[in-house]
């Protein structure tokens, strides 16, 4: 049934748990699983900087920006480890921008039959019934697949 399970990580405890419920789906479906991470763009500069001041900011941008890709390369290859171990093919990606554009054009792009994924925020009261996360909400609204919401949080 599904063949390719997309699990967007941040790194996170959420994201662990999510990718354990993705690597016991892929093994009952002998599925891909692809890991997401998404690096959030940097700010703009302001205009009011000199031309040679823009050149050297971006430059040191672009350093660090590698370096947190390098940094997160390393973390995932742990979770990739594990998914091996159980005999399940993974990819990584990452890519730059916001969470939700980042996932929605994986999906697309990947023909993504699951996305699984942790939630973030846990709210109290008659909140938590009527509120997701931003990037939760969006992912629901906009991708054509099925979404399993992973909560690590006990109630």
């Amino acid at each position: 049934m599904y063949k390719k399970i997309l699990v967007p990580h941040a790194g996170s405890p959420a994201g662990d748990e999510a990718l354990k419920h993705a690597i016991h789906i892929a093994k009952l479906n002998s599925a891909k699983i692809i890991i997401l991470h998404v690096l959030e763009d940097l700010p703009n500069l302001p205009l009011l900087i000199h031309q040679e001041q823009i050149q050297r900011i971006k430059q040191q941008m672009e350093e660090v920006e590698e370096t947190m890709k390098k940094t997160m390369e390393k973390e995932m290859a742990e979770r990739i480890q594990l998914c091996e171990k159980e005999g399940i093919k993974t990819d990584l990606k990452i890519v730059t921008g916001f969470p939700e554009d980042g996932i929605l054009e994986i999906v697309k792009n990947q023909k993504i039959d699951l996305i699984v994924m942790g939630k973030r925020k846990k709210l109290k009261g008659i909140k938590r019934l009527m509120v997701l996360g931003s990037v939760s909400r969006r992912i629901l609204e906009h991708t054509s697949c099925p979404v399993l919401m992973i909560d690590i949080e006990k109630k």
